[in-house]
């Protein structure tokens, strides 16, 4: 018997909560972005349901300038102990 290898097969359409992952934005600048035509509109995938294409988020992204600034460090605080009662 043989067996057929696994295809991962790459999204076409997602959703407006992933696009917003995809791209490390909150679900509403996205939704601003796309009011203010910074942002590739959504396609209508049915009657009531709406999905951004996959290539066309992703060339969105590539487009974006490179930055100078660099991620904000990472303090190291560390929360006070609890005393236990002895």
């Amino acid at each position: 018997m043989t067996t057929k290898p696994l295809t991962a097969i790459k999204p076409i359409y997602v959703d407006l909560p992933t696009v917003a992952e995809i791209v490390a934005l909150s679900v509403t600048t996205v939704q601003e972005l796309v009011r203010q035509g910074q942002f590739p509109a959504p396609r209508q995938t049915s009657g009531r349901r709406v999905a951004w294409l996959v290539r066309e988020v992703e060339e969105w992204a590539e487009s974006r300038p490179t930055s100078s600034l660099l991620p904000p460090p990472n303090t190291g605080a560390k929360k006070p102990r609890k005393q236990v009662a002895a």
